[in-house]
């Protein structure tokens, strides 16, 4: 007579990633796969925790999930397919196993750690965008295009998700620099603009799979706004490495004055052991300015610098990604051979709740 009261029980994970079984946890009635990871201490990437950024996103390998948000506006219909869901935003109907992602570091696997470091410099780039460099109490191995989540102790605990601007090493790196752009209350980036020398900050990372694939394939790259940052390190990384893949660097930008890290992207261009090609495109630039160069959207050049058998890499606001995807795969590019990774900040929420 008293089933009616009976406590459901609790719903259980386990996490594999290389088809191995990793660690296996409990999830409360009604909680989120992220919450119940985070609480029992799995280092789960994730950032805006409301579904927008889809930095949290893994893959649903065994077992259903109630999802709380309409999923499909952050992931690609090829992830949908492949059974991707957002942590975030997934309640345990039954048992799960999942699958987590991260990108193979050549050596050990680093897996992700929380580390303590220091404020060390922080300077403007454009009037939107900081560069804030760290110095890490050990060194930390990554892979270029991967991100990590920084706060700050007291001032910004929720962490925020940024990609590493610098390149790797096989030995790891103390100091390590990111691009914030600024956004209207945004509390991270608010602090980042004029954060001090000294300031203590905390790091978890290496998370993401936005890393630079082996192959032959020509390399177009597509960015815009601060997605050059994951850019530029693996461009510089791979420089590092002596690579003499075919380049194509594309950057959207809105005025000559958003163009930042142009003396790195040119000595990018020269030191390449291959043909090397920077194309920014501005698409708010006065018709009076003596701008000689490419004017509109990135994808309105796409077609001039797209081969079919081009390797993509595309880091940027969402609506820039999506249409250049759309497109690139319209030019002939295989959706395999694309790997993006969406900046969303949480002003850009509203439009998706």
């Amino acid at each position: 007579m008293f089933g009616f009261f009976k406590t459901a029980k609790p719903r259980r994970i386990q996490f594999e990633s290389d088809g191995q079984a990793h660690q296996t946890i409990e999830v409360s009635d009604k909680e989120t796969i992220l919450s119940a990871a985070l609480r029992q201490g799995i280092p789960f990437p994730h950032s805006c925790r409301v579904g927008g950024c889809a930095t949290c996103k893994c893959q649903l390998r065994e077992g259903k999930v109630k999802e709380l948000t309409e999923s499909a506006y952050v992931l690609s219909e090829q992830e949908l397919d492949q059974g991707y869901i957002l942590a975030c935003q997934s309640v345990p109907r039954t048992d799960l196993t999942i699958r987590l992602e991260q990108a193979q570091v050549p050596g050990p696997s680093p897996g992700a750690q929380t580390l303590c470091g220091r404020v060390t410099d922080q300077r403007r780039l454009t009037h939107d965008i900081s560069a804030l460099r760290l110095r890490l109490e050990q060194p930390l191995r990554y892979a270029a295009g991967q991100y990590a989540l920084l706060s700050v102790p007291g001032i910004v605990d929720e962490a925020r998700s940024y990609s590493f601007a610098t390149p790797s090493t096989r030995s790891g790196r103390s100091d390590v620099e990111f691009f914030i752009r600024q956004v209207p209350g945004g509390a991270m980036s608010g602090w980042a603009q004029g954060a001090t020398p000294g300031t203590p900050i905390s790091l978890q990372g290496p998370f993401g799979d936005f890393y630079l694939r082996e192959g032959q394939q020509p390399i177009l790259c597509i960015a815009g706004g601060s997605g050059l940052a994951p850019l530029k390190a693996l461009l510089e990384d791979a420089l590092q490495q002596h690579n003499s893949r075919p380049v194509v660097l594309l950057f959207g930008a809105r005025t000559q004055a958003d163009l930042y890290c142009l003396e790195e992207l040119a000595h990018l261009q020269q030191h390449w052991a291959g043909d090397f090609t920077f194309v920014p495109v501005l698409s708010e630039e006065p018709s009076s300015s003596p701008w000689g160069g490419q004017r509109g959207l990135v994808t309105d050049v796409l077609a001039q610098h797209t081969r079919p058998n081009a390797q993509a890499y595309l880091c940027g606001p969402p609506a820039m990604v999506d249409a250049a995807e759309a497109q690139l795969q319209a030019l002939g590019v295989p959706a395999e051979q694309i790997f993006s990774d969406k900046f969303l900040d949480k002003s850009s929420l509203v439009h998706s709740a």
